[in-house]
């Protein structure tokens, strides 16, 4: 993958993480998305692609940790996202 397919991809994630269509998951996935994008990995730009892909309520669940975290999304991301405060 070329680095500008990889801007257009994440430029693309953090449009996605800030409209999904609940409140709470816009403010912390778009608030994350939007201050640590830039400086991801590859690998974690991925991480957080495959997160995007799951039900956004699951996802608040699994931040709030009211729900186990399936393995495929147990990830040092997820803890990332567990201890990002959108309001600071």
């Amino acid at each position: 993958m070329t680095e500008t397919d990889m801007q257009t991809r994440r430029k693309r994630l953090v449009y996605r993480a800030n409209y999904r269509g609940f409140k709470e998951a816009d403010m912390i996935l778009g608030g994350f998305a939007k201050a640590h994008m830039e400086t991801m990995t590859d690998a974690e730009v991925i991480m957080f692609e495959d997160l995007l892909g799951a039900k956004d309520h699951d996802i608040y669940a699994w931040i709030m940790e009211t729900l186990p975290v399936p393995a495929n999304y147990d990830t040092p991301l997820l803890e990332r996202l567990r201890t990002f405060n959108p309001i600071a």
